[in-house]
């Protein structure tokens, strides 16, 4: 027995029921030999921590662009708290935690420089429109490698479809819009877990907005410190789900309207604040100017982003760059194609 076969019948062993088990996998696009040392979700995990487009997530917006200040969240830590906050969840709950960490540490790959400001230019100026969750997809698919992509199991590839919620149910009714494990339906309450509390503590760590400002009601229920908020979350969530006999992952009412209602004061009081909003139009011009660019000067584009059996659409390997850009290689590009070089004279 290889140590792979030893780690799955422990999780057959150990796990709860409602567990999705490695060896129990729907399996990958493409067939490969099961590894000696490593089960799939495990080896997917590693194939995701090792991708250029996981690397790039250090240097693109969570949501403050370009902050001067070292302890502002990036894209980045935040898939990391992400994947901290729903192992903590998943072990609790018996599930997978190898599951649960994949699909956390790739569920933001495809996403763009400058946040929600990039991806809501890409959504104006590309005719098949944006989400980063279908980019996100469509990066560990066909993107990764040189168009070979990352040959992803389909729980993984499943949980990253599956995550984005906007301002829409943090757990929806609807089969059609929760992953098919629980796994994955950790990371989707865990992703909100996480940005409404970060992006919180960013928010008063810049002043946009006071200790003061945050509803009392939400205090009352949530707690008064970050470490607070995020640990009655993860107590409630827990315990909630564990009471319905783990059929579906369950928060109390209290809990969930507080988390709702953060998550609007957000929405109201920073992201749609108007020094973001100001901020945000000024990447958005940044990003249009490139991706218009680009658009008439594609040639090398066509040839090098174009994955390998598509049809080459200029409008589609424009995006896919502009997508994958950080927030200084957008920058750094835009200076170079529309910003004078000064001249020294000697």
């Amino acid at each position: 027995m290889t140590i792979r076969q030893h780690i799955e019948e422990n999780e057959r062993k150990i796990l709860h029921p409602r567990a999705r088990l490695a060896s129990d996998s729907k399996g990958r696009r493409v067939y490969e030999e099961p590894g000696e040392l490593r089960t799939c979700f495990q080896h997917d995990r590693d194939r995701i921590i090792h991708s250029k487009s996981f690397r790039r997530l250090k240097h693109k917006t969570q949501v403050f662009l370009a902050p001067r200040g070292d302890h502002y969240r990036t894209r980045l830590t935040h898939v990391l708290e992400v994947a901290q906050i729903s192992r903590t969840v998943a072990r609790a709950l018996g599930l997978n935690e190898d599951l649960t960490e994949a699909v956390a540490l790739g569920h933001d790959l495809g996403h763009t420089p400058f946040g929600h400001a990039g991806e809501a230019l890409l959504r104006e100026v590309n005719p098949g429109g944006f989400d980063h969750y279908k980019q996100s997809l469509r990066v560990v698919d066909f993107l990764e490698k040189n168009g070979q992509g990352l040959n992803l199991t389909y729980e993984v590839r499943n949980g990253i479809i599956k995550h984005s919620k906007g301002k829409g149910a943090i757990m929806p009714d609807s089969d059609g819009e929760k992953a098919d494990t629980l796994e994955g339906q950790v990371v989707r309450v865990c992703d909100t877990i996480a940005y409404v509390n970060h992006d919180l503590d960013d928010a008063l760590r810049a002043g946009v907005i006071g200790q003061g400002d945050i509803p009392q009601d939400i205090v009352r229920v949530l707690g008064d410190t970050h470490s607070k908020r995020i640990d009655t979350m993860v107590r409630d969530l827990v315990h909630g789900t564990v009471e319905c006999g783990m059929e579906r992952l369950v928060m109390s009412a209290e809990a969930l309207e507080a988390v709702y209602g953060l998550r609007d004061f957000l929405f109201e009081k920073v992201y749609e604040s108007d020094i973001i909003k100001t901020e945000f139009t000024k990447a958005k011009h940044i990003l249009r100017s490139l991706y218009e660019y680009y658009l008439e000067n594609n040639k090398n584009l066509m040839e090098g982003l174009v994955p390998c059996g598509e049809k080459a659409d200029p409008h589609r390997a424009v995006c896919d760059f502009v997508a994958g850009m950080t927030d200084r290689f957008a920058l750094m590009t835009y200076e170079k194609l529309f910003i004078p070089e000064r001249w020294t004279v000697f």
